[in-house]
């Protein structure tokens, strides 16, 4: 037991130090700087969804520097195609003749910042979310492996809808967290402003190495969640479908879809980074009511009804989830959070 708590005390002020380094760079998104420290610990995929300017790219960009990896960037637009940024095989002259050779896209890096991956055609998307739930992209006949950590985080602006091609609910699903940025802040903006002489935007030093982070994301799958609390992350995901008999009356009135088995492992792949973030080796209620929001604010979809209401996101989380009986006290917490 000693060596598993100072263990997860070493692997706690690892997880600590990443997400201080990021915030040295990124003034004012704390909570937004755990949950994407968090998505990638996780092994997962998120979408960043902010206003022009709150430092969404700047966001990846520190934290592709602070873990020590290979940052990549895409930007998306109607006219690119999936093999800009899958890669694709071109013919190269050689001692023995002519030969086909792979040349690599953006996409063979560790953290991808997929800029408004809402202006790019349904296929390039697909090709996206291909090498998002496989690990590979596909050229011809043959499947190349991503390196490996491979995170992608997609960002969309919630302005200037026309002309895109907005995510499915089906690749929605492919991201393991949904986070919101928000404005900073009045003494954020102003250290924000303080640094308008610098040339360009101070990046974190690097606080890991690529080892490092592959040991600790290791390591957040050993942590372990008790048999009850996977009972009441079955309870959450069941209470949201309102085709089921185990759905509350407001995921009837409200929902067209409820959120599927992919988001009850989200919210446990989630609670494990939060439970070793705090040094423990097992997962409790608090860690999992921290996961619920951006967990499911994207898998929800509304009726035309509720979306006509504003009852989207965390608000509607929060409404389908009032109805479910005998809530831990912690997730009971959250969701009056939302309610204020």
């Amino acid at each position: 037991m000693a060596e598993t708590t100072a263990t997860s005390s070493g692997a706690a002020a690892r997880i600590r130090a990443l997400e201080d380094a990021v915030g040295y760079a990124v003034v004012g998104q704390a909570d937004v700087i755990r949950e994407a420290v968090a998505c990638l610990l996780a092994g997962g995929h998120c979408l960043l969804e902010g206003p022009p300017g709150v430092a969404k790219t700047l966001l990846v960009k520190s934290m592709a520097a602070a873990a020590g990896i290979e940052f990549s960037r895409i930007q998306f637009t109607p006219d690119l195609l999936p093999a800009d940024i899958t890669g694709t095989e071109v013919i190269v002259d050689g001692p023995e003749g002519r030969r086909f050779e792979f040349r690599r896209g953006p996409l063979f890096g560790n953290i991808i910042l997929a800029d408004e991956v809402n202006r790019a055609t349904p296929r390039t998307q697909s090709a996206l979310i291909e090498a998002m739930a496989e690990g590979t992209v596909s050229a011809g006949t043959e499947r190349h492996e991503l390196p490996q950590p491979f995170s992608v985080l997609a960002t969309q602006n919630p302005v200037e809808m026309e002309g895109t091609f907005p995510l499915p609910e089906a690749q929605l699903d492919r991201f393991l967290l949904k986070i919101l940025v928000p404005t900073p802040n009045e003494a954020a903006l102003v250290t924000v402003f303080e640094r308008t002489s610098l040339a360009t935007p101070p990046l974190p030093d690097a606080v890991l190495a690529i080892d490092d982070l592959r040991a600790l994301i290791a390591e957040v799958r050993t942590v372990e969640i008790p048999e009850p609390l996977l009972r009441q992350v079955a309870r959450v995901i069941r209470a949201t479908d309102p085709s089921s008999s185990a759905g509350t009356d407001s995921a009837r009135r409200n929902l067209r879809l409820g959120a599927s088995p992919r988001g009850g492992e989200g919210i446990c792949r989630v609670a494990r980074v939060a439970a070793l973030r705090d040094g423990r080796h097992y997962v409790t209620p608090a860690d999992l009511a921290w996961a619920l929001k951006p967990a499911l604010r994207h898998r929800l979809l509304p009726s035309f009804e509720a979306e006509a209401r504003g009852l989207t996101g965390d608000a509607l989380v929060a409404d389908v989830l009032h109805d479910l009986p005998e809530l831990p006290a912690e997730v009971e917490a959250i969701l009056a959070a939302i309610d204020s």
